[in-house]
């Protein structure tokens, strides 16, 4: 575990002006650790990628320790844990994606790499439908025994908060705030009582007020730490539909609660089921079953396949479909390393062999 002293400096790096969390990775991935940030040269830090002649002169001039050091005391003293993303204890989960944050702020009894997790987010506007819906999807996962992910806001992700505090699963609150800031301010003792079973995180530090820009950056957290993204209402336009678009390109799986055609906070979930970017949710059994959980307590039977005779790129493509539930074309051709025109051929070929199908998000599994 890191000490105090390194603590410190990954506090210090993300004080830094003009260094963000793609920045601070290449920092740490090229000079060894946050604290090594600081001992570099110029000439050094100007061979870093996107270090350019700003930020490594910002990097030389930074008098960020003090600041981090008050960071640092305040954390300690309030009971929070600061999960630098080089930690074990960092969402392993949201730790895959390019823009995930490079420190988080957590504060509770519950971990942040748990077994099982489930994203539930919606309208702020949520009616009673809205209401009922998230409560018996939390009754019903009980026996799977995930945590449950919303965002703390009015309506449906409050709602999911409340019904896993009930249900006795736990849940965490990501926050667009800083920690020490419960916004909104009502759901305060709801706060309180998740971190006794489950937990609230942020990216951001002591004192942050959560602006706009701060809810869509908040979302991108929810979505990466769910194994699934469940929209229960929302309107044609709203932080839910940002979640899933987020999540789609992520590639984690959505699905949407459909409502009535001219409901309008069922707009929004009926338009991510028409345009393929959600399956529609129709129970909890059926999520399950797509997610392979099993029971709780349960072993899980071997399923009998037969693996299909494949060579080249097609036996290529196959095998990263083994080691993944679903990917997008764009994550096959990474993985892969095969270019995206001859990709788009050996799909087709394996679609047509009814190797593999195509999900909503656009995404490929084996059938």
């Amino acid at each position: 575990m890191p000490t105090d002293n390194q603590k410190l400096y990954e506090i210090a790096v993300g004080l830094i002006p003009g260094v963000g969390n793609l920045i601070t990775k290449q920092l740490v991935g090229f000079c060894g650790s946050a604290e090594d940030i600081f001992k570099m040269s110029k000439s050094k830090l100007l061979k870093i990628p996107n270090v350019g002649e700003v930020v490594a002169q910002q990097i030389l001039d930074a008098n960020v320790l003090d600041l981090a050091e008050k960071e640092l005391l305040k954390a300690e003293k309030e009971g929070i844990e600061i999960l630098f993303f080089t930690n074990p204890n960092y969402p392993q989960r949201l730790k895959r994606f390019a823009d995930a944050p490079a420190l988080l702020y957590h504060k509770g009894t519950e971990n942040l790499n748990h077994e099982r997790t489930i994203g539930i987010v919606g309208t702020r506007n949520a009616t009673e439908y809205g209401k009922e819906m998230t409560d018996q999807i939390c009754k019903d996962l009980v026996q799977y025994n995930p945590q449950i992910i919303s965002g703390l806001a009015y309506g449906i992700d409050i709602a999911a908060h409340k019904s896993a505090l009930k249900y006795g699963l736990k849940t965490i609150g990501v926050m667009a705030s800083g920690i020490d800031i419960i916004y909104p301010a009502v759901h305060k003792s709801t706060a309180i009582e998740m971190q006794k079973n489950g937990a609230i995180i942020t990216e951001n530090k002591f004192g942050t007020i959560p602006d706009a820009p701060r809810f869509p950056a908040r979302n991108r957290i929810i979505a990466g730490i769910s194994d699934l993204l469940i929209v229960v209402e929302a309107a044609e336009k709203g932080g839910a539909l940002i979640t899933a678009e987020i999540a789609n390109d992520y590639g984690i799986d959505v699905y949407a609660v459909p409502g009535k055609v001219n409901d309008k906070f069922s707009g929004g979930c009926n338009k991510l089921i028409a345009q393929s970017k959600a399956s529609i949710f129709t129970s909890v059994s059926e999520l399950v079953e797509f997610l392979g959980w099993n029971l709780k307590g349960e072993k899980k039977a071997k399923k009998q396949t037969i693996e299909p005779t494949l060579e080249g790129d097609e036996k290529i493509v196959y095998d990263l479909l083994v080691q993944n539930a679903s990917l997008q074309i764009d994550d096959l051709a990474w993985q892969s390393q095969i270019n995206l025109n001859k990709l788009s051929s050996v799909i087709l070929n394996l679609e047509f062999a009814g190797i593999i199908k195509l999900l909503p998000g656009k995404k490929y599994a084996l059938k």
